[in-house]
């Protein structure tokens, strides 16, 4: 379990073959059973903005590993240049949309990976009916959807211009 406060070791050491100055900083205590070990050549920062700057960098590899994983990224659907960057746009939109959505329901959702948000929130069967005027979707009864309610994205119809300027009701059984 991590502690509120990680002990850091801060050593210079030296590597053979290489002649400039380096800095090895090791870690317990962040969460981890082994060590984190990281090692610069930067001198100057403190221990504390290295390890913060590693925590930050991380974050944003789990982000990429996230999108990777459940977006299927690895998978695009061409090697034609235009494809793959059509798939990479719909890939980065869907994530924020997911973001988006976690920041509107809030509590623990606002960290939440996509796959949670979708296995917990989205992953549901509906009927949908397509009226004269709008669409509904009735989601089925899942303990979730309480989340769903009280975020308020069912208050309102949502406008879907592009499918003949119907509304999108969302609604639960």
């Amino acid at each position: 379990m991590p502690s509120a406060r990680p002990r850091i070791l801060d050593e210079r050491i030296s590597l053979p073959g290489y002649t400039g100055k380096l800095r090895q900083i090791t870690i317990i205590d962040l969460g981890h059973e082994e060590p984190t070990i990281l090692l610069t050549n930067n001198t100057r920062a403190s221990a504390t903005t290295l390890v913060t700057r590693y925590a930050q960098r991380m974050l944003i590899e789990n982000g990429i590993s996230e999108a990777i994983q459940f977006f299927h990224m690895d998978a695009l659907s061409s090697m034609v240049g235009l494809k793959v960057d059509f798939d990479l746009q719909i890939t980065l939109m869907a994530s924020g949309l997911y973001r988006l959505l976690a920041a509107r329901i809030g509590r623990e959702y606002q960290q939440a990976t996509a796959k949670k948000i979708f296995r917990n929130l989205l992953d549901v069967s509906a009927t949908v009916q397509v009226l004269a005027r709008e669409v509904v979707v009735t989601l089925d009864k899942r303990a979730h959807n309480p989340y769903l309610i009280a975020s308020g994205l069912t208050d309102r119809p949502t406008p879907m211009p592009w499918f003949g300027n119907k509304r999108l009701t969302i609604a639960f059984s």
